[in-house]
């Protein structure tokens, strides 16, 4: 028994705490924000980590099984967890483990509360978009059935708001509304204006795949290789003439460095990087005109704080 728990800890030392926890956090920083000042009680502390700690525990499930599902080689900095000794396919049941916890632990903390049911249901729904987004994700990548043309923003845009957008940047908030004792169904607006966040977080996220330095975000990019409906290859099929979208067609997704190098080289040529540059300075000034119609100041502090932890990030 004693060994069994000892893998178990294992495994939950290496795949929940590793990341930046900006999830998680994000639960204690906007309850704070939410309270307006006043002096949280060590109960409400105590309550907010929980919440977020129940989000990092999802973020953890996801990650692992998305990595067996992409052939992922690193996360975080480290080997994915299927590519440890010893574990393999055993991920799966890891995942699965993760992921029975989180009921386990809002039964054990919360369950007295009024708003246990909705905690409940909250989770529910966004692991359902999460994993709904994973499905359009994976079903457009299909090996033997690859074709570019289908690739459009707004498939992107609904991959990305299902598989990202909910569970990264609605839930945290929604947790702290729902411990503050408001009611979620009041606050639509912000629910927008955080799954808007989403979209451009994960624009971020492929430009950084292709982009970014791999010792800084802490894995090795494979959107290209893995045929993924990114931000980067919608833009340049927007772009690229006859001849360049032949060269696209004949590179994109395929294994092998030679090829994605024509695809990043092309990437240049059609200046992506200076797209991105132009689509994020647009989008932090229309989601900075979002947040300051809402009424309340509590909730723009809330909102602002977010988009202020992603603007121009480099991880």
């Amino acid at each position: 028994m004693s060994d069994i728990r000892s893998k178990f800890l294992e495994m939950l030392d290496y795949n929940v705490p590793g990341g930046k926890l900006n999830r998680g956090l994000s639960v204690i920083d906007s309850y704070k924000l939410l309270k307006e000042g006043k002096e949280l009680t060590n109960d409400e502390v105590f309550l907010a980590c929980t919440l977020g700690w129940c989000i990092e525990w999802l973020q953890a499930y996801f990650l692992v099984l998305d990595d067996i599902m992409d052939n992922s080689v690193t996360r975080r900095g480290q080997p994915c967890w299927f590519r440890q000794p010893k574990v393999g396919m055993i991920a799966v049941n890891d995942g699965l483990i993760l992921r029975n916890h989180i009921p386990r632990i809002l039964k054990k903390h919360f369950r007295e509360k009024p708003y246990y049911v909705d905690l409940l249901d909250l989770f529910n729904e966004v692991e359902f978009q999460t994993t709904s987004g994973q499905m359009i994700d994976l079903i457009t990548t299909l090996v033997g059935e690859k074709d570019l043309s289908k690739y459009s923003l707004t498939l992107h845009r609904r991959i990305v708001q299902y598989k990202t957008a909910y569970y990264s940047f609605f839930l945290p908030v929604a947790c702290a509304l729902l411990i503050a004792g408001e009611i979620l169904e009041n606050h639509i607006i912000v629910k927008d204006i955080l799954v808007e966040m989403g979209t451009y977080f994960q624009v971020q996220d492929d430009y950084l795949d292709c982009f970014g330095d791999p010792e800084v975000i802490g894995k090795v990019g494979t959107d290209i290789e893995d045929f993924k409906c990114s931000w980067l290859v919608v833009k340049a099929l927007e772009r690229c003439n006859e001849e360049q979208k032949k060269l696209l067609y004949e590179n994109y997704g395929k294994a092998d460095q030679a090829r994605v190098e024509k695809v990043k080289e092309l990437y240049k040529v059609l200046d992506l990087q200076g797209v991105f540059v132009e689509y994020e300075k647009e989008t932090y000034q229309r989601l900075l005109n979002s947040i300051e119609t809402h009424p309340s100041k509590a909730v723009q502090a809330v909102l602002k704080s977010f988009l202020s932890k992603i603007y121009k990030r480099q991880k």
